[in-house]
């Protein structure tokens, strides 16, 4: 085991954190700057431009979450195995950035579907070391603040981002309702810029002290199921049951987007209202970073979750613009309460050399449960009616909120 990368109390610190924690906010800042621009607007791309079903948008969204999933798992256990995180988050990046171009060219469904899995496949390769970086270089009383800050930064690049979409719609088609080719092949031009930037500011600024490697040999250190969930306690276990069960109705944003458009939105609107979701993602991750450090991540989740369950029931009750506007706002305080906290009970609950696994485990229930829970959702859309998915959601949040406060004891 090795000390935090921060233990150094005289070491540099920026705004009080091992500067690993802000640098590795840039790089996502950067990252969801050019992310937002290239694939927030597939579903309406999908829709609009190619003429693709629910079912199908619903199977490109899922699919793309699964694949991303079985990457980190696979590269936490590696980068546990090796004692190096940094390598394998540089490498991920580098794929995303080098696959996000051929949006430009892309043309039927499939080409989407092979783009997003490269994409995908990326950030399954840099996500669970990143996140395992982040937990090495801060104390266990800094683990809230520091996830908060990353998710911050993270989401500020996303702000950023879609105002630039937002800027580049309005000038290529103005307020139409549904998304042009010309515009969105501006977009893939532009947001590549910044997915470069983000791999030069990992490459050179971010810095990693060599950790012992996990020890080879012993179920441990297995690449299969029993061995990866050796060594956790049943806290972790039940933790990651509870997850899955709230993931199978938290279907891909991608339906989000579209019910917005059902709703009358226009591609202008679309995007506005998403640059609100982020500013409020983004406002609330600190603040409840900081506050799950002091009254604890288990209650904090809670809270989000319950927040989450009335946004879905809002999505799937909404008739006018102005009931979206406001469930776009709710959605961004659900997400800045949940997801930085989530991952600093991760390292709550796990010892610190097996973080690795822990989050690509954690990632992996997630995304993995992305592909049912997006397939049910474009089913339910299809089958009966573009609200049932959002009640099926909320529902299935409701059973999690109760598995939590009930199951878990921090």
């Amino acid at each position: 085991m090795t000390e935090p990368l921060n233990a150094d109390k005289g070491g540099r610190r920026i705004w009080g954190l091992n500067p690993n924690v802000f640098f590795l906010g840039m790089v996502s800042f950067l990252t969801d700057v050019s992310s937002e621009m290239i694939f927030t607007l597939i579903p309406l791309f999908l829709s609009n431009v190619l003429g693709a079903t629910t079912t199908i948008i619903g199977l490109i969204g899922g699919l793309s979450e699964s694949i991303d999933a079985i990457f980190r798992i696979f590269s936490g256990w590696i980068s546990d195995r090796v004692g190096k995180r940094k390598s394998l988050a540089v490498l991920g990046y580098s794929v995303s950035t080098v696959a996000k171009p051929f949006m430009y060219l892309a043309s039927t469904w499939g080409a989407v579907l092979a783009v997003r899995f490269s994409d995908r496949v990326g950030k399954g390769i840099r996500t669970s070391p990143r996140d395992a970086l982040i937990a090495d270089s801060v104390s266990a009383g800094e683990r809230g603040r520091g996830f908060g800050l990353h998710r911050a930064m993270d989401t500020f690049g996303a702000v950023l981002g879609l105002a630039i979409v937002a800027i580049i719609v309005y000038l290529v088609q103005g307020g139409g309702l549904k998304l042009s080719l010309g515009t969105y092949q501006w977009l893939v031009l532009v947001g590549v810029i910044p997915a470069v930037l983000a791999v030069v500011v990992l490459l050179i600024f971010v810095q990693e002290r060599r950790r012992e490697p996990s020890p080879v040999g012993g179920s441990h250190s297995r690449l299969t199921l029993s061995g990866l969930m050796a060594g956790f306690d049943t806290r972790f276990k039940v933790f990651l049951a509870i997850m899955a069960v709230f993931t199978l109705g938290n279907s891909s944003d991608f339906f989000v987007i579209l019910r917005a458009q059902n709703l009358g939105s226009s591609v202008l609107y679309v995007v506005l209202m998403l640059v609100l979701f982020n500013v409020t993602y983004a406002v609330t991750s600190l603040p409840a970073g900081i506050l799950s450090d002091r009254v604890g991540r288990r209650r904090v989740i809670t809270l989000g979750w319950f927040i989450y369950a009335l946004v879905y029931l809002g999505f799937a009750m909404a008739s006018s613009l102005w009931q979206v506007w406001l469930l776009f706002a709710c959605y961004g305080i659900y997400y800045g309460i949940v997801e930085g906290v989530a991952r600093a009970f991760v390292a709550d609950l796990v010892p610190e050399e097996k973080r690795g696994t822990a989050y690509g485990l954690y990632h992996g229930v997630v995304g993995l449960t992305l592909l049912p829970a997006s397939l049910i959702a474009g089913w339910l859309w299809q089958t009966y009616n573009p609200a049932a998915p959002f009640y099926f959601g909320a529902g299935l949040a409701f059973i999690a909120m109760l598995g939590m406060m009930t199951l878990i004891r921090e």
